[in-house]
């Protein structure tokens, strides 16, 4: 069987960018059972209130719901449990001087598989006020609708 390349995206977490500025963003591998690689290659994941911790110099995943696998038996892991990111040591070490300081926090953006290998990239964050989001959001649609109008001035 070929090996597989490129990246698969399984799940987004589209909320973080509207939720937090993002200042930094790294790739980390997944420490996974057996079950949780079968049901992620089944395209279910789901990223909206995970988090990374860090304790003891370890990286941990917590709150990111892998749903059971269906075919799976009594070996079927817990769908929420805190799962470990595979990380070099100097990047814990920056993430976690870096939460130390108020308003910070490491959150996840994308879950995906990388040349077969289950990865995550998680940003360091800060969060937005409701004033932040606001104007992100009127950015947007002056952004649409001035595309439109420029594509409608085209088309005449």
């Amino acid at each position: 069987m070929p090996r597989e390349t490129g990246r698969k995206v399984v799940a987004s977490n589209r909320k973080a960018r509207h939720d937090y500025h993002i200042d930094d963003t790294f790739e980390a591998g997944l420490m996974l059972t057996g079950t949780e690689v079968k049901a992620l290659r089944a395209g279910r994941a789901s990223l909206v209130d995970g988090f990374v911790s860090i304790t003891d110099g370890e990286a941990w995943l917590e709150a990111v719901h892998i749903p059971e696998y269906s075919q799976g038996t009594w070996t079927n892991h817990a769908p929420r449990r805190r799962r470990k990111l595979l990380m070099h040591r100097h990047e814990i070490a920056e993430l976690e001087a870096a939460t130390r300081e108020k308003g910070h926090t490491i959150v996840p953006l994308q879950l995906y598989f990388s040349d077969g290998r289950a990865k995550v990239e998680i940003a360091l964050a800060r969060g937005k006020k409701e004033y932040d989001k606001r104007l992100a959001l009127r950015e947007r649609q002056d952004k649409r609708e001035t595309e439109r109008a420029v594509q409608a001035h085209k088309h005449r």
